[in-house]
C-alpha cells in the first residue's frame, strides 16, 4: 500500500472519501425514519466534515486513535479503556476498533444517547454560545488596573 502524506494522492483520498460519505448522506436524507429531522441536510453536512477531520487512519473509519483526538481536542482526554466503552457503545455493543460512518450517523442522529453524542452535542452548543470579540481590543487606562 503506498504511504499517503500529502499532496495530489491525499486530495485525491480525501475527495474519494468525502464522495463515499456524501452518497450515505444521500441514503439518511431518503430514510423514512428521519423524516421528521429538523435541518437534517446541514447536520449530515457537519456530521461529515467532523467524522473526516478525525479519520486519521484514512480508510473511512475513526479508529481508537482518531476518536482520542477527537477528545483531547474537546480538552477531554480520556483512558484507553474509557475509549473502548465509547467505540463499544456507538457500535451498537459489538467490540470493533473502529467506528464507521453510519453507526457514527446512527448515534448522532438516533434516540440512544451515547456517551460520544452527549459530549459532541454540548461542545458544538458550546461554541454557538461563544462570541467572539471582534477588531483590536479596547485602549486600557490605568483606572483599568486591578
Amino acid at each position: 500500500m503506498d504511504s499517503v502524506q500529502g499532496g495530489k494522492a491525499f486530495g485525491l483520498l480525501k475527495s474519494h472519501q468525502e464522495d463515499k460519505l456524501n452518497s450515505i448522506n444521500e441514503a439518511f436524507l431518503s430514510d423514512p425514519q428521519y423524516a421528521e429531522e429538523e435541518d437534517l441536510a446541514s447536520k449530515l453536512d457537519m456530521f461529515k466534515k467532523m467524522y473526516m477531520e478525525f479519520d486519521l487512519n484514512d480508510k473511512g473509519e475513526i479508529d481508537i486513535m482518531g476518536l482520542k483526538r477527537m477528545l483531547e481536542k474537546l480538552g477531554l482526554a480520556k483512558t484507553h479503556l474509557e475509549l473502548k466503552k465509547m467505540m463499544s457503545e456507538v457500535a451498537g455493543g459489538t467490540s470493533k476498533d473502529t467506528i464507521c460512518y453510519n453507526d457514527f450517523l446512527n448515534m448522532m442522529l438516533g434516540k440512544r444517547h451515547a456517551i460520544l453524542k452527549l459530549i459532541l452535542m454540548f461542545e458544538g452548543k458550546g461554541k454557538e454560545q461563544e462570541q467572539k470579540d471582534v477588531g483590536p481590543p479596547c485602549r486600557k487606562t490605568f483606572s483599568d488596573l486591578p
